[in-house]
């Protein structure tokens, strides 16, 4: 777990004096706020997820356990498959692994992966973004199955 930057001002504007105030200072600006990984790699993946031309996050082998995993009563999908996140204090970076549709222009589709993951990670966690890495690991073609039909088809 690592921690987002700390924005203290103890001054507060008042010449030193705190006026009526305990502590001192704007009480929203006590204390640290810490921000886990998994909570930027959940942001990451939910605005990946929202940009047109990505059909599906992480590698084959991720996706089959992942589909496996949400047929386990209880496991849920996950949101963070094909997102990795490597958090400081005030500075983020991401790698993220997608599958496109077919069709779509790859640079494109990858621009507007890092234009909306920037955007909702900055927003939500107050994090600079250093850098969104894209891997795009397949192309899902218009005849192929999904893993999850397939899944569905076999055992009945």
């Amino acid at each position: 777990m690592t921690e987002s930057s700390q924005r203290t001002n103890p001054d507060s504007g008042s010449g030193g004096k705190a006026l009526g105030k305990r502590g001192g200072g704007d009480p929203g600006t006590r204390g640290r706020t810490t921000i886990a990984d998994g909570v930027v790699e959940k942001i990451a993946g939910m605005a990946a997820r929202d940009v047109s031309g990505v059909h599906a996050m992480g590698s084959g082998l991720s996706r089959t356990f992942g589909a496996v995993r949400d047929k386990v009563p209880g496991g849920g999908k996950s949101v963070t498959r094909g997102v990795k996140a490597e958090v400081g204090e005030s500075q983020a970076a991401l790698d993220l692994e997608i599958v496109v549709e077919y069709g779509v222009a790859i640079s494109e589709v990858a621009r507007d992966v890092r234009e909306n993951v920037v955007a909702a990670v900055e927003r939500m966690t107050g994090l600079e973004v250093v850098e969104v890495n894209i891997a795009v690991s397949d192309v899902k073609l218009p005849d192929e199955d999904d893993d999850d039909d397939q899944s569905e088809q076999r055992v009945q």
